[in-house]
């Protein structure tokens, strides 16, 4: 049997399936394992699944040994884990996309009319306990029906999002490193365009790229000064996409109408100007938080913990 280390709480259907074939040490703690402790853990460890709480880097490779044969990140994006250091060392590193994408999908939409329609304003003024009464321009929103969504990244997700943003009667561009299928593109009316003309001409501006350094603070001020003083900006990619700072002050000068966010640039520290403002709605990183999508991420965690440590190839391989 072999040892493998779970570095956070999984669901216990996933736990039950790698400890029918293996020894596992599951980090069970209310709160994210401390670092001293995970490097004192994955000692001698076979395999690692890792949160993205946790930093899978050469120091944590080098503590877990010559033993270890793949980690496992619960996650579509693995910007926590040194790819390149796993690579060096012969260890294979995975991910889970695809399980996630519908529920991260409804997030971005529920940022998207959150913020438009100013629903994050009014819940906050009911539950204040403040005196208010219906008027003609009481809490104003936007329309969404023949507005133009943006989007950045049209992988899974962004697809998603459109698909749903379309039921709305949204226009779809999008910005890719790649063009989408022809069909999907007719599917959905989509137009590709580069990054500085969806930024001149959405409505809403939606984030769905991956995270690395050619996308760090790929919007920021300039960008954020681009875009129409009257569009959104939702992001439930990764936070460093955005620099938050840029962002406050472009909320805050009225540079665009409006944000929302499901992810931050220094997680889980929230830029304080963002916080005292009414403008940007502000989630803490729920895209994939449903207890279905949560535990297929985990249970293809372990099927890819398995299928190396068996010999065979993982069913979702970064790379």
């Amino acid at each position: 049997m072999s040892r493998v280390v779970v570095t956070g709480r999984i669901p216990d259907a996933a736990i039950e399936k790698l400890r029918a074939e293996h020894e596992v040490d599951a980090w069970q703690g209310p709160e994210s394992i401390g670092r001293d402790e995970l490097l004192r853990r994955v000692a001698g460890a076979e395999a690692i699944v890792s949160l993205l709480t946790e930093r899978v880097d050469a120091e944590l490779l080098d503590a877990a040994g010559p033993r270890l044969k793949v980690v496992a990140n619960v996650a579509v994006g693995y910007d926590n884990i040194d790819v390149p250091a796993c690579t060096e060392r012969g260890v294979v590193a995975t991910n889970t996309p695809g399980v996630l994408t519908d529920a991260t999908a409804d997030i971005a939409l529920g940022l998207i009319l959150m913020a438009t329609r100013r629903l994050g304003e009014g819940e906050r003024l009911i539950r204040s306990g403040q005196a208010w009464k219906w008027g003609m321009s009481f809490l104003l929103g936007s329309s969404l029906q023949g507005k133009k969504l943006g989007i950045v990244g049209m992988g899974g997700i962004g697809q998603a999002t459109a698909r749903r943003a379309k039921a709305f009667g949204m226009e779809i561009v999008y910005q890719s490193r790649s063009g989408i299928d022809h069909a999907i593109a007719a599917e959905l009316g989509a137009q590709r365009v580069d990054l500085d003309e969806l930024l001149a001409v959405s409505d809403v501006v939606s984030l769905h790229c991956p995270y690395g350094p050619a996308t760090h603070h790929l919007i920021g001020a300039e960008q954020l000064s681009a875009m129409k003083g009257s569009a959104f900006l939702v992001n439930t990619a990764r936070g460093p996409i955005v620099d938050e700072a840029a962002l406050a002050a472009a909320l805050r000068d009225g540079a665009i109408a409006g944000a929302g966010l499901d992810v931050y640039e220094h997680e889980p520290q929230v830029h304080p100007a963002l916080l005292e403002l009414e403008n940007v709605v502000l989630l803490p990183h729920l895209g994939s938080a449903t207890v279905e999508t949560r535990t297929a991420m985990a249970m293809l965690a372990a099927d890819n913990a398995l299928a190396v440590l068996s010999g065979a190839r993982p069913p979702t391989p970064i790379g």
